[in-house]
């Protein structure tokens, strides 16, 4: 009688080193058959935005090979994953499931479907996520979950980071494999018109290229992290989309950090950190893209959408040269460095007094790296509506942010080099101008 089969649930973790759910399974000693699922309409989904779904193609195409080379097939399937997982585990007369946590409000799902299969005599294993700390073990001395950064941070440098596990071995016996998705029928990619050929020129996406960026980084740019706040400068890490869909564990970058010889080693697992806030936020706060953590800005007098302006902040055509080379930089790119993010949306939220879910939206569309914790998470940051944020009143110049981060104007040069012709715009409003009058909209809520 043929041994009942493991089936593995990939989901943000398309990786083999580091995946506790994948070495669990291939432990078991039996055949292994993975599945990926595109969801996009279940309980707590939030459908990828376009530059993450020509991501995620190609990381799947990197991944499958990855797992066919363990002897493990992938199985490819659209629709609701309460739905689709049990027929797949009805296809391969699988005796176990196994996955690896999710943090978002989706983890729903997750709990009904480990319910329902146990239910019905299967095995069903989780496994932490894309976490340093469980939510559950990270909180303060009374045991509520931390709402501001800082003492987060000295709670997680006191928490024990768990090993990274190596790639298992390969798989000996074969399952058999349920028909699979064409990848290409999803859609994934842009055709008309096909928008991606700078995200193709700059990431090359897979687990194979994130551990060999991860080595890079930690072994020669860790050491020129101190100019990260340089955007012409190339001191960034550069891991964040890696870390999105999981091609590279947190808790792998977080031992390789600590093992360089490097200054900057404290300050780059810091900013790790500051991801890992963010998904403890989303646990906790589930409406994290959606809802002010801060009620009173539920009052704030935002005014709607102007469609000229706002179609030249998503454009780079506000005539404010930090935020239009930012915006460019997204559009070609897929990622903004973070000094000029903070400085997009904080016009866009404060001189445009334009609501910060609208700027999230585009940005969700638009950043290969766009998740659902970082993303809202620092939006609300730069609005000053989230739990542990920036006053609202710190609103960023971006003429002296160009002046103190990008002072030979190397990187405005990159990505407008009409600055200074008759074809660049002129300013879509007064700076000085529209910082007092986001000043005078926050004294309505400040004073309740």
């Amino acid at each position: 009688m043929a041994e009942k089969p493991t089936l593995v649930w990939f989901r943000d973790d398309l990786r083999v080193a580091d995946h506790p759910a994948l070495d669990a399974a291939v432990s078991r000693g039996r055949p292994v058959v993975a599945l990926y699922v595109l969801d996009e309409t279940g309980d707590g989904i939030r459908a990828p935005g376009a530059a993450a779904r020509w991501w995620l193609h190609h990381s799947l195409v990197a991944h499958r090979d990855a797992l066919a080379a363990l002897g493990i097939p992938l199985v490819l399937r659209r629709g609701e994953a309460r739905r689709v997982v049990p027929e797949v585990v009805a296809e391969t007369g699988a005796g176990a499931v196994t996955w690896n946590r999710r943090y978002s409000p989706a983890r729903r799902i997750d709990a009904d479907l480990k319910r329902t299969l146990r239910e019905s005599g299967l095995e069903v294993h989780s496994f932490p996520g894309d976490v340093l700390a469980e939510p559950q073990d990270v909180r303060t001395g009374s045991g509520t979950p931390y709402k501001v950064f800082t003492p987060f941070w000295n709670g997680l440098r006191g928490h024990e980071v768990r090993p990274a596990i190596g790639i298992p071995d390969a798989v000996a016996a074969r399952a058999n494999t349920p028909d699979s998705d064409d990848l290409d029928d999803w859609g994934l990619l842009p055709t008309h018109p096909d928008w991606a050929g700078g995200l193709r020129r700059v990431w090359t996406p897979g687990e194979e290229a994130a551990r060999a960026r991860l080595d890079e980084f930690a072994a020669e740019v860790l050491d020129d992290y101190g100019d990260r706040d340089l955007p012409a400068v190339d001191a960034t890490s550069r891991l964040s989309p890696r870390l999105r869909w999981g091609e590279v564990s947190p808790v792998q970058v977080w031992h390789r950090i600590r093992g360089a010889r490097s200054d900057h080693a404290d300050g780059f697992l810091r900013e790790l950190g500051w991801r890992e806030f963010f998904r403890h936020t989303l646990f906790h706060q589930p409406e994290l893209a959606a809802r002010n953590l801060r009620p009173a800005f539920d009052a704030f007098p935002w005014e709607a959408p102007d469609e000229a302006e706002l179609d030249a902040w998503r454009r780079g055509r506000t005539g404010i040269p930090l935020v239009d080379a930012g915006m460019r930089e997204l559009w070609d790119t897929g990622v903004m460095h973070n000094r000029v993010r903070m400085s997009a949306a904080s016009f866009l939220v404060k001189n445009l007094l334009i609501d910060w879910r609208v700027g999230e939206q585009w940005f969700w569309d638009t950043l290969v790296d766009a998740d659902e914790a970082s993303n809202p998470g620092n939006w609300q940051w730069v609005a000053g509506s989230g739990q542990d944020a920036a006053p609202y009143f710190r609103i960023f110049n971006p003429e002296r942010q160009a002046a103190r981060f990008d002072p030979d104007g190397a990187y405005l040069a990159r990505w407008i080099p009409e600055l200074g012709t008759d074809a660049y715009p002129d300013p879509i409003v007064d700076l000085g101008e529209t910082r007092a009058r986001a000043l005078a909209a926050y004294e309505t809520i400040s004073r309740r």
